[in-house]
């Protein structure tokens, strides 16, 4: 047998690659996907003797979820329809004869928050004791928390631990009860749980409510707020109207505040008052007067020469959103050439005599319409100077 040293070199060669363990890679290492997407990794085999094992499992060493889904030679990964606790790392595990090497893929699930309060209400207290509520929010991205009063936009102080953010009283007074807003926010969505408080006074101390404490209203309606109040003696009930006097236009008779044809400046919160010899508590009522748009044309009227510029501006009051659209008296269609916009603009760049007529603005809202006009005047020359 020939032993020299090349013929030995050469064996040693061919023994270390038929022997090689498998190197491994996966792609993409990282994918991040809304909850109910799904996501896919491939492993791939660099180098390495043949044949080569490839099995997926959890970083863990734990079985891989019931909805993963590993194709026929064993190298992609499906995670199908993404639930959150599918967030995580993958392990795929390449083996033979001479070995086993592993890689790793990162998948990131984003979902929309979920709230959830450690107590369930309606919470009944007494005035004075110490009140705490949490409110733990999950989701991704993090969510972000806050808590509100109903009927009330203003954002309370509260104290955020660990992801749970709490509200509390160092000692609540009638005027706190109420319903509070626990509200988690992130890219994907919004949640909210609400909690009833209720504060039970003193003997004879006063306690307002009223019936509802949001109301959305229509412009020119007649409305009432109704406000009952416990307590011994009788409370004595008065109403107000956050930084703002009371409409003048209004009376107030056994706790109950009749406005009369409301417009939308009397939009705000208004408070009941409760007052006897033992204190006072309030209550919250938010009101949103809405009202039908009102139309306007301007100009009103405009005189052109054949090959001028035309413009028109439709202004809308109301509330929004409120759709603005032209059209043309008589039945009949815009000129060729005009062009309208959705802020409520007819252009023409270059009228004619026959563009000569009525134009009607018409604006839309939930409520209502309302249109208005504009005569467009045309005047031409018929030669010597003539003007028609």
């Amino acid at each position: 047998m020939d032993s020299s040293p090349g013929v030995l070199i050469l064996c040693s060669l061919l023994c270390s690659v038929s022997a090689q363990a498998p190197v491994v890679s996966v792609e993409p290492r990282a994918a991040t996907v809304r909850q109910g997407e799904s996501a896919s990794f491939r492993c791939q085999v660099g180098s390495g003797a043949p044949p080569v094992q490839l099995q997926w499992k959890r970083a863990n060493n734990q079985a891989l979820p019931d909805n993963a889904k590993v194709g026929p030679d064993g190298s992609v990964l499906t995670i199908a329809k993404a639930r959150p606790e599918n967030q995580g790392q993958y392990r795929c595990m390449a083996s033979n004869s001479a070995g086993r090497s592993t890689a790793m893929a990162v998948l990131n699930v984003k979902y929309a928050p979920k709230v959830q309060l450690t107590q369930a209400g309606p919470l009944q207290v007494r005035m004075g004791e110490p009140v705490s509520v949490d409110c733990r929010a999950t989701g991704r991205p993090r969510p972000t928390t806050t808590w509100k009063r109903q009927g009330s936009t203003l954002q309370l102080v509260t104290k955020e631990t660990n992801y749970v953010n709490t509200i509390q009283w160092p000692a609540v007074h009638p005027e706190d009860s109420g319903v509070y807003i626990c509200q988690a926010e992130n890219s994907e969505g919004v949640a909210e749980v609400k909690i009833k408080i209720v504060v039970q006074g003193q003997p004879g101390a006063p306690v307002a409510s009223v019936d509802a404490t949001e109301m959305t209203v229509v412009d020119g309606h007649t409305i009432t707020m109704s406000c009952q109040a416990s307590g011994s003696p009788l409370p004595v009930i008065t109403w107000s109207k956050l930084r703002a006097p009371l409409p003048w236009k209004h009376t107030v008779s056994g706790g109950v505040l009749t406005l009369n044809g409301v417009g939308r400046q009397d939009s705000g919160q208004y408070i009941c008052n409760a007052t006897n010899i033992h204190g006072y508590s309030e209550a919250y009522m938010q009101m949103e007067v809405e009202s039908p748009p009102y139309a306007t044309s301007l100009p009103d009227q405009v005189r052109l020469q054949p090959g001028d510029a035309l413009s028109l501006q439709c202004l809308a009051l109301g509330t929004h959103p409120i759709q603005i659209e032209w059209s043309r008296g008589g039945r009949v269609s815009l000129p060729p050439g005009s062009e309208s916009t959705k802020d409520g603009s007819l252009q023409i760049a270059h009228v004619k005599l026959s563009d000569a007529g009525t134009y009607k603005c018409v604006a839309t809202n939930h409520i209502g319409s309302s249109e208005a006009l504009a005569r467009v005047i045309i005047r031409g020359e018929l030669g010597f100077g003539l003007r028609i």
